[in-house]
C-alpha cells in the first residue's frame, strides 16, 4: 500500500496533529510538496501532500483562506501541512476554518519537525511500497510459470486470476474463447469478442481497456504482424502495481508459447504436405504412417478436400485461360462485416479453419501450395462449417458491391470436393480445382462439388469463351434471318427440341413438315455441317441455350 496520510500522522517521529479532515486520513500521498507560492495549483499533479509556513499567505484572511484552499482541493491535493513557530505560532482558525469547510486534512507541523522530515518519510513509504509491489510481483512470476509449465494455459489463467482478484481469458487467433479462469468467465469473456477482433485489426503489440459489468483490459500476444492470440483481464478497479507485474509476466509468458508453437507448427505443415503427396499419388498407406497419430483420426473418416486462392491470383488465372469476367468486389468494411485477413486472405483462411478444428476437437491438414491453400477438415465438421460461414460473408459482402470495378486483394476464391476417402483423394482434388475454376468464372467465394453434379449444366455455360463459340456458330443463321427470307433458328430450336421428329416439330411451328425440311436443308448449307451428325446437334443445342440464356 502507498503511504497515506493517517500512516504519516501515526508516525512517530513526525508528532503531526490533526487540525481538519480527520475522516479522510485514508487518502494514498503520491508525494510531499513545499511550495509557499501564493497559487502553487500550477505546479500540482494532484495527489500531493503541500507544506507551507504561510510565509506569503494573509493566514487569517478567511476570505483568502476559502479562495486558496479551495484552489488546493480543485487541483486534487489530499492534504496540507502547516508549520507552526515559523510565520505563525498556531494554525491559524481562518485556515482551520476553511479547510474544515472544503473537507481537505489540515495537518500541523511542529517547529522541531523539518519538512525534509516528512518528505523523507513519504519517499521512503513509496519506495517500500514499489520494493513490495515488485517483490509481489517476482513471486507472481514465478508462480505464474510453475502454472504454466505444469498445467499449461488454463493453470496460467486460473493463478492470474488469482493474483488480479479478477478473471481472465485467452482468445485464439479468430477471436474465440479458448480458455477461461474462473470457469464463470467464459460467458463474460465470450461477449468482448467484437473487441478482440478490432484490436486484431492493430500491429502488435496492441492493448485496450473495455468497461462494461468490470473494467477489462485486452492484450494481443504474439510478435509477428498478425496477433497470434489475445489475453483479456477483469477486474473490479484498476490494477495496482504488483497486479499490473501478474500481467504483464502472463503476456509474456503467453507470448513465449505462442512463439515458440511457430516452429512446431511449420513442422506440422511440412509433414502435412508429405501427407497430401502421398494421398494424390495414390499411396494411402504410406500417408497413415507418415501421420501417425498427427493426423491419423482424419484419415479414418470422410473427409472434404478444400482447395483455395486469393481473388487476386484468381483474376490472373482466370485472364490465363481467357476469361475477361472476374468476381465483383465487396465493399469497405465499413459496410459490410468481412472478416480482416490483414492482407493475408489465404492465412486469414488457414487460421479460421485451424481454430474451429481446436475448438472441437477435430483433426484437420492444412497445406499452403504456393498462391494456394489445400485443407483437408472431416465432412460435416466445424472446419468446413467455419469456410462455409466465412465464403458466406465474402458473397453477402460481394452482392452489395456489383457496380463495383475491381477485385480486392483480400478476397478468397474456394472449391469444396464432394466426401471421399484416402483412397479417393485424387479425386477430390480434381473435383476441387473444377469448382474453384467455377467459382472464380461466377464470382462467388465459394462452390460446392454437389451444388454442381446435383443441379443443371446450364450455368456453366455462362462463361464468355462459350457465349464467343454461341454467338459465332449461329450468327450466319441470325444474318439469315434478319434478311426476312425465313426463320431458321426458330425452326432449327423446335426441330432440335422434338429429337428431329418432323412432323411434331412442324406442328409445333405450324408449318409443313415439307417447309421444315427445307429449312433443315438451309441450315446445313450455311453453316456447312451436316445435322445426321449427332456433335453438331448437340453443339447447336448447346449454342442455343446458351445464347437464350444471355437473352434472360
Amino acid at each position: 500500500m502507498p503511504p497515506t496520510l493517517a500512516s504519516l500522522v501515526h508516525h512517530s517521529a513526525l508528532k503531526l496533529t490533526v487540525r481538519a479532515g480527520e475522516d479522510r486520513l485514508d487518502v494514498p500521498v503520491r508525494w510531499a510538496h513545499v511550495s509557499e507560492l501564493a497559487d502553487p495549483v500550477p505546479y500540482m499533479e494532484g495527489g500531493e501532500l503541500l507544506l507551507i509556513t504561510a510565509l506569503t499567505l494573509d493566514a487569517e484572511d478567511p476570505d483568502a483562506m476559502r479562495r486558496y484552499v479551495k484552489r488546493l482541493a480543485g487541483a486534487g491535493v489530499v492534504g496540507l501541512g502547516f508549520a507552526v513557530g515559523v510565520n505563525y505560532e498556531e494554525t491559524p482558525k481562518a485556515l482551520v476554518d476553511a479547510a474544515e469547510e472544503e473537507g481537505l486534512p489540515l495537518l500541523e507541523v511542529p517547529r522541531r519537525t523539518p519538512f525534509l522530515a516528512i518528505s523523507k518519510a513519504v519517499s521512503a513509504a513509496i519506495a517500500a511500497d514499489q520494493y513490495r509491489a515488485v517483490t509481489a510481483g517476482f513471486a507472481a512470476q514465478r508462480e505464474l510459470t510453475k502454472q504454466a509449465l505444469s498445467d499449461g494455459p488454463q493453470g496460467l489463467l486460473a493463478a492470474l486470476a488469482g493474483q488480479v482478484d479478477g478473471w481472465a481469458a485467452l482468445y485464439d487467433a479468430s477471436g474465440a474463447v479458448v480458455e477461461a479462469a474462473p470457469e464463470w468467465a467464459g460467458r463474460r469473456a465470450g461477449r468482448l469478442t467484437p473487441d478482440v477482433e478490432r484490436l486484431r485489426e492493430r500491429p502488435a503489440p496492441a492493448s485496450s481497456v473495455v468497461g462494461g459489468e468490470d473494467r477489462v483490459e485486452l492484450h494481443s500476444l504474439g510478435t509477428g504482424r498478425r496477433p497470434r492470440a489475445a489475453l483479456a483481464v477483469g477486474t473490479a478497479a484498476a490494477l495496482g502495481t504488483a497486479e499490473r507485474y501478474a500481467v504483464h509476466s502472463a503476456i509474456a509468458l503467453l507470448t513465449l508459447t505462442t512463439e515458440r508453437s511457430r516452429p512446431l507448427h511449420a513442422a506440422e505443415q511440412r509433414i502435412g504436405a508429405a501427407v497430401l503427396r502421398m494421398l494424390l499419388a495414390g499411396q494411402p498407406e504410406h500417408a497413415r504412417t507418415v501421420a501417425g497419430d498427427l493426423y491419423g483420426e482424419l484419415l479414418d473418416a470422410p473427409f472434404r478436400l478444400i482447395l483455395a486462392e486469393s481473388a487476386s491470383a484468381s483474376a490472373a488465372r482466370a485472364h490465363a485461360e481467357g476469361h475477361a469476367r472476374v468476381a465483383a468486389a465487396k465493399p469497405s468494411k465499413a459496410q459490410v462485416a468481412v472478416p480482416d485477413t490483414n492482407g493475408d486472405p489465404l492465412g486469414g483462411l488457414a487460421e479460421i479453419v485451424e481454430s474451429a478444428a481446436a475448438r472441437s476437437g477435430e483433426s484437420v491438414l492444412v497445406v499452403p501450395d504456393g498462391e494456394r491453400l489445400v485443407v483437408l477438415a472431416v465432412d460435416g465438421g466445424a472446419a468446413v462449417a467455419a469456410c462455409g460461414e466465412y465464403a458466406l460473408a465474402l458473397d453477402a459482402a460481394r452482392t452489395g458491391a456489383r457496380e463495383q470495378p475491381a477485385v480486392e486483394e483480400d478476397e478468397l476464391v474456394v472449391g469444396l470436393s464432394a466426401p471421399a476417402g484416402p483412397i479417393a483423394a485424387a479425386g477430390a482434388y480434381k473435383q476441387a480445382e473444377q469448382v474453384l475454376s467455377v467459382a472464380r468464372r461466377r464470382g462467388r467465394s465459394l462452390v460446392e462439388h454437389e451444388e454442381l453434379a446435383a443441379g443443371s449444366v446450364l450455368p456453366l455455360l455462362a462463361d464468355d469463351a462459350v457465349r464467343a463459340f454461341a454467338d459465332g456458330l449461329l450468327r450466319p443463321l441470325y444474318e439469315h434471318d434478319a434478311t426476312g427470307r425465313g426463320d431458321l433458328v426458330a425452326s432449327l430450336r423446335a426441330w432440335l427440341s422434338r429429337h428431329g421428329q418432323w412432323d411434331a416439330a412442324a406442328a409445333d411451328l405450324g408449318v409443313h413438315r415439307h417447309t421444315l425440311r427445307y429449312r433443315m436443308r438451309r441450315v446445313e448449307e450455311i453453316l456447312g455441317r451436316s445435322l445426321d451428325d449427332p456433335d453438331v446437334r448437340m453443339e447447336l443445342w448447346l449454342a442455343l441455350k446458351t445464347t437464350a440464356a444471355a437473352a434472360e
